[in-house]
């Protein structure tokens, strides 16, 4: 792990590259295990891929999506406030990932 810097975080993807994809692979493996895996999948690849995190300080990480993330999803059919409630939580395991990696938990 890299000594965190809140500097050197808004240049995130050329300081910190390795430990965000981390994050992102965990906190992936772990929504993976608890749902429907083609849904978790199109959320990664259609949604998150276009996230972006942001360090907030007191070690608290953000992450803001693309505008209609909803609208985004291709391939698969599900009911929006279902949706709704798997990407908070993915949103909330890759919060959750970012200050483990970092540090911060």
């Amino acid at each position: 792990m890299a000594d965190f810097d809140p500097e050197k975080f808004e240049d995130k993807y050329a300081n910190y590259f390795p430990e965000l994809q981390q994050a992102y692979k965990n906190a992936f493996n772990r929504m993976n295990d608890r749902y429907d895996s083609q849904l978790v999948h199109a959320i990664d690849q259609q949604v998150l891929n276009e996230s972006e995190p942001f360090y907030e300080g007191d070690g608290e990480f953000r992450i803001e999506l693309p505008d209609d993330p909803h609208g985004r999803l291709d391939g698969v059919l599900v009911e929006e406030e279902r949706f709704e409630t798997v990407l908070e939580e993915h949103i909330e395991e890759i919060e959750t990932e970012l200050q483990r990696v970092f540090g911060f938990a």
